[in-house]
């Protein structure tokens, strides 16, 4: 496993921490490691996995090590249950501002943060100019196509038009009139790595052209895969703009390689594993150390998917479950998971049907920490895993963002002169 420096110290800081803070817990025990294991991350020799770190800063909630915040302000538009928010937290940003229409990801985003700021629902019922100053804006914005007819047309007539008439209708016109109106600093958007080819790539067109034509900004996109951090294809795009020229490169963002990361990371130990008060034995059995046996999948589910599997092998389709082992790294994690899980499917081995990850383990796999509070149902929370982002992607992102923002101080908007 490949670590920034930084990255590296952290886990060490966390670890020495959280000793200072509970000086008779065995890290160990509490870990279910060898002591060699521990040794070898306190040196440095190797890396801790991400969501044991996430433990290490559940357990420093008794004071022992704060996170600074405050740095920079930024919103977070189609928030979903915080994945964003998690990593601009962690590079020192307070969220002054919070929108998600789902009532279910409400419920779990209140559970994990406590703002001053009330959640508010459909931003499309929210005027700009409500909206808190801040430096970053950050949004997840769903994918829709534009009426690029109706741009065409004007063009065609030499008459101009601006963000207002090329996504009228669509969410991404509620990103742009908030940045027209408010003028931060930066933003991050993060999309499904098919934004870019969408509608025959004119809904990517029309968005770019919007930031930097329209908006004035300077735009950077990459698609990033999230195995560089958790077990997990997942690729999407990010999208980050500045308003004041900068140098930024993607080169920048460090990247581990991909492969370092295995299933076994994240699952459920057979050798037991800390019992987390807010999980409970709701989704392993610690006693008798074990995953509850409602989470392996039925004989007739099962019978069902090697059939459904069988009939594309001969059509020579590609088509059917993903079975896999602690050494691997899985499919992407779909908010369709809570179905029949046929995705990632984990190998039991023997006579024994394979069973789907618990909805603990889906957090870890998008590189949330055991911290994280799961208050909802199977079915809702393995629908906002499959609808989040992998945390440590947008980690290596903020932290590369981080010198562009975190000095600046935020201007009104009325001082700010618009782009021509």
């Amino acid at each position: 496993m490949t670590l920034t420096t930084f990255d590296q110290q952290a886990a060490i800081d966390y670890i020495n921490a959280a000793k200072l803070a509970r000086p008779t817990l065995d890290l160990a025990e509490h870990f279910g490691i060898a002591k060699r294991t521990l040794q070898r991350w306190k040196s440095g020799e190797v890396a801790p996995p991400a969501h044991v770190v996430g433990e290490l800063q559940r357990l420093l909630q008794f004071g022992a090590v704060k996170k600074p915040v405050g740095d920079f302000k930024f919103i977070d538009l189609f928030a979903g249950i915080g994945g964003i928010r998690n990593a601009f937290e962690a590079i020192g940003g307070e969220c002054v501002f919070t929108s998600e229409w789902d009532g279910y990801a409400q419920k779990t985003y209140l559970e994990n943060f406590s703002d001053g700021h009330p959640l508010n629902g459909d931003i499309t019922q929210i005027e700009a100019q409500d909206i808190p100053d801040h430096d970053v804006l950050l949004g997840g914005f769903p994918c829709q196509p534009f009426s690029i007819a109706g741009v065409s047309k004007k063009n065609a007539l030499g008459r101009a038009h601006g963000f207002k008439d090329a996504t009228q209708g669509t969410l991404f016109f509620d990103v742009a009139r908030i940045i027209n109106e408010k003028r931060p600093k930066a933003f991050l958007l993060e999309n499904v790595k098919n934004l870019h080819s969408h509608d025959k790539g004119r809904t990517f067109e029309v968005i770019l052209r919007t930031l930097r034509e329209d908006l004035g900004y300077q735009v950077f996109y990459k698609v990033i895969d999230g195995a560089h951090f958790v077990p997990q294809h997942r690729e999407r795009i990010i999208i980050v703009g500045f308003r004041d020229p900068v140098i930024f490169d993607w080169s920048m963002v460090d990247l581990p390689e991909k492969g370092e990361h295995r299933l076994e990371e994240i699952l459920h130990k057979t050798k037991g594993e800390p019992k987390l008060e807010h999980d409970g034995d709701r989704f392993y059995d610690h006693a008798n150390r074990k995953v509850l046996d409602k989470y392996t999948l039925t004989d007739n589910l099962w019978l069902y998917l090697q059939n459904y599997k069988k009939k594309h092998q001969a059509a020579g389709n590609g088509f059917g479950f993903g079975l896999v082992t602690p050494d691997s790294v899985t499919r992407t994690l779909s908010a369709r998971y809570y179905k029949d899980g046929s995705e990632i499917l984990v190998s039991q081995g023997g006579n024994k049907n394979p069973r789907r990850l618990t909805p603990r383990e889906c957090a870890r796999l998008m590189g949330f920490p055991d911290s994280f509070k799961i208050p909802v149902s199977d079915t809702r929370a393995y629908k906002q895993f499959g609808n989040s982002v992998v945390v440590p992607v947008m980690v290596a992102v903020a932290r590369v963002m981080q010198p562009l923002i975190a000095d600046a101080t935020l201007t009104q908007p009325s001082d700010i002169l618009q782009p021509a």
